[in-house]
């Protein structure tokens, strides 16, 4: 996903992201949460929005996003949706954006299999 998300900056004349793992462990967290507890959405099971679960990793920001897909079709699967919804497409090329982090959930017992999370921001 970082490759996919970079190559396409790139092309767009955009530099390219840089991966935090703060940010990389907030992807993380909500993708098992979601996989775990059967549901899809941008806030977390426990109410928490994606400013939190970045803010509980010790990341100050001051523009944060996040992107999810759901499905065990792959990572460009999910790219290529991404990038044909104008509000995700927009995350991924943001200028607002300077780092983010990928996190990819397999669940064989959950509801959709796969679940893919990109947390984009820019420090504060």
């Amino acid at each position: 996903m970082v490759d996919l998300v970079n190559t396409e900056r790139l092309a767009q004349g955009l530099a390219a992201y840089s991966v935090d793992s703060r940010l990389t462990a907030a992807a993380r967290i909500q993708a098992a949460d979601m996989a775990c507890n059967h549901f899809t959405s941008h806030t977390g099971s426990d109410g928490s929005s994606v400013r939190v679960r970045v803010e509980r990793q010790g990341y100050a920001w001051s523009w944060i996003g996040e992107n999810f897909y759901v499905g065990g079709s792959g990572a460009q699967t999910a790219f290529d949706w991404w990038m044909n919804s104008t509000a995700h497409r927009n995350n991924l090329l943001s200028p607002n954006y300077t780092q983010f982090g990928a996190g990819y959930v397999y669940d064989a017992d959950s509801d959709y299999g796969g679940y893919f999370v990109v947390v984009f921001a820019r420090p504060g």
